[in-house]
């Protein structure tokens, strides 16, 4: 997983609230284990005007216009916002694979479902959960202001908009630090790679009937 660094993002609206994982990655897209390529399906029911399925030409797909990500001034962008509950429904982790994908960073909504919240840090993503009122004026900011980008510095836990404005956000001790330093689970598992050399080593002297040559 790489490091979360420091950076300034173009921010895309999504002004729905219970958006599903089944609506961020359909579930015909779910054969594959891989964490790469499903960012050209994420969202795909909305995204494009056909049915998709695994092995399609995306590039020559009827695009839907009226979907915010496929207008030009947010193609790019890194930093989605949503409203309440975000990433409910099931369980899938091909949600935050598409998302990351795609290109998302960050994903900053009202609230979010607790597997997709989870299953986000552990692939790299920042969900982070805001205040109404700030959501609120995000929206309109986004809207009225052409490449409206927001800076996202998650050592000074701070959002800092064009203007100067500072929004400042709570995240949990451990999940920052293994964001910062690229950590996911099998990293953290790695890094005791030597205290399990050395356990297994103990236990063939201890019980050498489990390990028959």
């Amino acid at each position: 997983m790489k490091k979360f660094e420091t950076f300034t993002g173009l921010v895309a609206p999504l002004d729905r609230n219970n958006v599903d994982t089944d609506v961020i990655i359909p579930k015909q897209f779910l054969k594959s284990i891989k964490r790469s390529g499903f960012g050209p399906n994420a969202f795909d029911e909305w995204r494009y005007l056909d049915h998709g399925e695994p092995g399609m030409d995306n590039s020559v797909r009827p695009e839907n216009p009226n979907f915010v990500l496929n207008q030009s001034r947010y193609r790019s962008a890194s930093i989605l916002l949503a409203r309440a509950n975000f990433g409910c429904g099931s369980s899938r982790e091909h949600a935050p694979w598409a998302l990351a994908d795609y290109g998302f960073k960050v994903i900053l909504a009202e609230s979010f479902a607790d597997i997709f919240f989870n299953n986000s840090f552990k692939n790299g993503l920042l969900p982070l959960a805001l205040p109404r009122i700030e959501l609120d004026a995000l929206f309109g900011l986004t809207e009225y202001t052409p490449g409206f980008s927001l800076t996202v510095d998650l050592a000074a836990q701070t959002l800092v908009r064009p203007d100067g404005h500072v929004i400042a956000f709570d995240v949990d001790p451990f999940r920052k630090e293994c964001l910062l330093n690229g950590w996911d689970d099998i990293s953290l598992t790695l890094r005791h790679a030597d205290e399990i050399r050395e356990f297994e080593e103990r236990r063939k002297c201890e019980f050498p009937w489990l390990f028959p040559a």
